[in-house]
């Protein structure tokens, strides 16, 4: 119990020592010990290291999930999933999807309109399903690395750094005190404190060094995250890109198909001329109807397209061009080239010569 005591009334000392040295140096400008400018420069890194770490951490968080009241913890450190009575709580892709299935099986499948939506229902499905891969990834891979950073090595070398501080100020309080000594006892007495209290220092400032230089490790793990990020974005990107632009062309195949009959008609009501019954029987045709060993052929276009994707070629009504498949290459297109273009061409919109 005494030694409890003793340890109180030192601690208590001892703070008041520091906040009378504290305010000494704030109001009346009294010495205190510098670091050196490459302990300086250290400590300036782990503030920025801190601050913009943190502001990375909040907006990888807001871009996986935009609304607040969702984003909660669980969310992204337990595999993003929020389960309420064993329901996963739907993303907003996956929600459109919902709503779009219900609307087309309410308009039926024997409609354009009802078709089109359960087409795009599924394929707004699986791009929220892709949201939700990405968002495991990067929780995984990115956020939890990072706020183990934060919360583990960030928060040591603070609490280190507080230590240090309260050191440098037991310094310079005794360094004061000898500073003040009017005779050879209390001068002995005050060097006896200062040599101790630089042991401490020094002792403290070489911890807090070797926690602030182990701010480069952390750069370096935290560059490995900032890879798996943009590589697991890079994948969702692609997979969303190449889902849309078959949903596209789907799209345009069922439309140019069911609007065949359409085109029979022009917009005066006359009777059709040989080009628009050409070109809806070009839509309508079934695909796949060249043979397999096509060979190199000439063709002429019987109705524009215009690309889709990258590997697509533009064409136009009575253009010539050259055609000709590719080993393993989809039965419903071929390669064309013109003017010295090639791309891919769905095979309806031309006709051998």
């Amino acid at each position: 119990m005494d030694f409890n005591f003793k340890k109180i009334a030192s601690d208590a000392g001892g703070f008041f020592s520091r906040a009378k040295q504290l305010t000494e140096e704030t109001f009346l400008k009294a010495e205190r010990t510098e670091l050196d400018s490459h302990f300086e420069n250290l400590l300036k890194r782990a503030d920025k290291t801190e601050d913009h770490t943190r502001r990375l951490l909040s907006s990888i968080e807001s871009y996986l999930q935009p609304n607040p009241t969702v984003r909660m913890e669980e969310v992204f450190y337990e595999k993003l999933e929020l389960k309420k009575d064993g329901v996963v709580r739907q993303n907003n892709l996956e929600q459109l999807s919902t709503a779009m299935t219900e609307a087309g099986e309410t308009f039926g499948e024997t409609t354009p309109y009802g078709t089109a939506l359960l087409k795009v229902a599924q394929t707004e499905s699986r791009l929220g399903q892709a949201e939700r891969e990405l968002c495991a990834q990067a929780a995984t891979n990115t956020l939890l690395p990072i706020r183990r950073f934060l919360e583990g090595d960030m928060k040591t070398i603070q609490k280190e750094r507080k230590v240090l501080n309260s050191k440098r100020l037991d310094l310079d309080a005794c360094k004061s005190r000898l500073k003040k000594a009017k005779n050879v006892d209390t001068q002995a007495v005050a060097e006896a404190d200062v040599r101790v209290a630089q042991a401490e220092f020094d002792k403290q400032s070489e911890i807090t060094k070797l926690l602030l230089e182990g701010i480069q490790t952390a750069h370096n793990n935290q560059l490995k995250c900032l890879r798996d990020f943009v590589e697991a974005q890079m994948s969702f990107y692609a997979q969303a890109h190449q889902l849309m632009a078959d949903l596209q062309r789907e799209l345009s195949g069922t439309m140019s198909f069911r609007g065949s009959s359409a085109i029979l008609v022009n917009n005066s009501g006359d009777p059709p001329n040989g080009r628009t019954m050409a070109a809806a029987i070009a839509a309508a045709k079934p695909s796949g109807l060249l043979p397999e060993d096509l060979g190199t052929k000439q063709a002429k276009v019987i109705m524009d397209y215009e690309a889709v994707l990258p590997s697509e070629i533009s064409v136009i009504q009575n253009d010539i061009l050259i055609v000709y498949r590719l080993p393993g290459m989809d039965a419903e297109y071929v390669m064309a080239e013109k003017g010295g273009k090639r791309g891919k061409l769905p095979v309806s919109y031309i006709e051998l010569l």
